[in-house]
């Protein structure tokens, strides 16, 4: 709260107005002057201000930043025993002003979300194109087609999976073999249906690697 801040107290006993002599009841929300004592919001010419609660910080401030008048509302709090602020009164067109700026920022907040969500699209779809580009160089006669699903698969988001890698982005050569061979193991061989058999992973890992480095062996072109 500023040092020339003016104050409105929200009371919890009852209340009238000095000036004016209006019975205000509980939670009446009054000014204090050494000279003139409690006043409504009328008689200390405040009542044409609008309530603004606390919680949004940027409302706030462009709020406080645009109205001419400005006083800050306060309630004495039982439990920590002291004043807390509830929030402001402004001036209406100052509200106004500042909510339309703060709905203006959030449409572009939306905007470069929406922007920065379009290029990471992009960039995996570029890496997705350089990752197949790399399978076809390495596994030249791998069916066709065959280079996009191993690099779809492989860069899935957040699978965890080898694509996902350092090394794969740096389009590495090992982690491209592993891409691939985990590809043939389950597109080429009977790998799957020893799983659904109960079989150990392991173990049906070591019952089709030859079927798999056969396959592997092809797709090199015989190298």
């Amino acid at each position: 709260m500023a040092k020339n801040d003016l104050t409105v107290f929200i009371t919890r006993r009852e209340s009238h107005c000095d000036e004016c002599g209006a019975d205000l009841g509980r939670h009446a929300w009054i000014t204090l002057q050494e000279e003139k004592g409690a006043l409504c919001l009328a008689c200390a010419d405040l009542d044409h201000l609008i309530f603004l609660p606390a919680g949004d910080a940027a409302l706030t401030r462009r709020s406080r930043k645009y109205s001419t008048l400005v006083a800050v509302v306060l309630e004495w709090s039982r439990t920590r025993k002291r004043y807390e602020r509830q929030g402001l009164l402004v001036e209406e067109a100052a509200l106004h002003q500042a909510e339309a700026e703060c709905l203006a920022d959030a449409d572009a907040r939306a905007r470069r979300r929406e922007r920065a969500a379009i290029r990471r699209a992009e960039l995996d779809q570029q890496y997705m194109a350089q990752f197949a580009q790399r399978v076809r160089e390495l596994y030249p006669d791998c069916p066709p087609g065959r280079e996009q699903e191993i690099a779809e698969h492989a860069c899935r988001k957040y699978s965890g999976l080898v694509g996902r890698s350092a090394a794969a982005k740096a389009l590495d050569a090992e982690a491209i073999y592993l891409a691939v061979q985990a590809h043939i193991r389950h597109h080429e061989t009977n790998y799957d249906e020893l799983l659904m058999q109960g079989t150990d992973r392991w173990l049906a890992r070591d019952m089709v690697a030859d079927d798999v480095r056969d396959v592997l062996y092809t797709w090199r072109g015989g190298r």
